[in-house]
């Protein structure tokens, strides 16, 4: 067999342990070509590509990055009014390239092309990354828990400045549209408070909250603010609107962090390292046997196949009666829809 590997969507930690893993399983268990397809679905386009041999695969497990390069190329999306020739393209090229099967790594707008690539007739296994955690149908995605390791590092460090200053500090980390990160960093890091999208909040309430803090001789606050949480104005970062509010609100010097980047560069956590090879063994696995059309993912520690159809097209969202979230309440922290 010849298989495909291609990484698509924002980098994260862990591409390259899932390109070994996907690599050597490949080549020393099974004999198989394993074809390195570069900056995503924009490989297949151009036809981008080279063969990967195990030389090419040592020394990158700990490697931040992806050794194949990312792009957001999204081939089923029409930016005019006429159909979009690239899906044909890529299929012709699949088979000009002689793949057997295409592995795809990457999130949900990955899982998403993978289905419709699938469902072209191409034979698709995807494997889910990213730090925001929101990829439908696994337990957890690599990528998060490294993001999770950095930000709950920048919290603990933000604390000193906020005790020396007696400052209210705002800390905005990613996440896109769910709070998973703010969630685990929040309450690794011993966040005061934590906003989330899932969780409607209130200034008043987290106003009465730090002033609370402040009245109880707690002379410093630590706000951890998810990017995708609601405010007035939708281009301007949440945690400075949050930050300026609540300083106006409270009358304490309140000052905000925005962590961006910086939480998906780096080498991966040992965490991160064990998923994304399981994961990306299981995926050749699965190919070895000619089970097309899933996605890789864990559900209690397993790795199992779940539909692509079941996967593409939604998003995980953080319950908002996660046990994460219950016990946060009960020592203390608040959510911002306190009344």
């Amino acid at each position: 067999m010849r298989i495909g590997i291609l990484t698509a969507g924002g980098d994260c930690p862990g591409l390259n342990s899932a390109i070994r893993a996907v690599g050597k399983a490949a080549i020393l268990e099974y004999g198989m070509e394993a074809i390195g397809i570069s900056s995503g679905f924009l490989g297949l386009i151009n036809k981008d590509v080279i063969e990967l041999n195990e030389n090419d695969l040592s020394g990158i497990l700990t490697l931040g990055g992806t050794i194949l390069r990312t792009s957001r190329e999204k081939p089923f999306s029409l930016n005019t009014d006429l159909p979009s020739d690239k899906p044909a393209l890529i299929k012709k090229n699949y088979k000009e390239i002689g793949l057997d099967c295409l592995i795809c790594i990457g999130g949900n707008g990955t899982m998403k092309t993978a289905y419709q690539l699938y469902k072209e007739g191409m034979n698709v296994i995807g494997i889910p990354k990213t730090i925001d955690n929101d990829v439908w149908g696994t337990d957890v995605s690599f990528g998060f828990h490294s993001a999770v390791d950095i930000a709950t590092e920048a919290i603990d460090r933000i604390h000193t400045t906020a005790n020396s200053h007696k400052r209210t500090m705002v800390i905005e980390v990613m996440g896109h549209s769910t709070g998973w990160l703010a969630l685990y960093s929040g309450i690794a890091g011993g966040g005061d408070i934590i906003l989330i999208p899932e969780i409607p909040y209130n200034l008043d309430s987290i106003a009465k909250t730090i002033i609370k803090r402040y009245e109880d001789k707690k002379p410093y606050s630590i706000i951890v603010v998810a990017e995708g949480i609601e405010s007035p104005k939708p281009k301007k970062s949440r945690g400075q609107y949050i930050a300026k509010n609540i300083m106006e609100m409270t009358g304490i010097e309140t000052r905000e962090t925005i962590l961006g980047y910086v939480q998906r560069g780096g080498s991966p956590s040992a965490y991160d390292r064990i998923i994304s090879t399981r994961l990306g063994a299981a995926a050749v696995e699965l190919a070895s046997k000619k089970k097309y059309g899933v996605m890789v993912a864990l559900h209690a520690w397993k790795a199992v196949p779940v539909p692509l159809s079941q996967v593409a097209g939604k998003i995980k969202t953080v319950p908002v009666n996660d046990p994460l979230i219950v016990k946060g309440r009960l020592i203390g922290v608040s959510f911002g829809d306190e009344q």
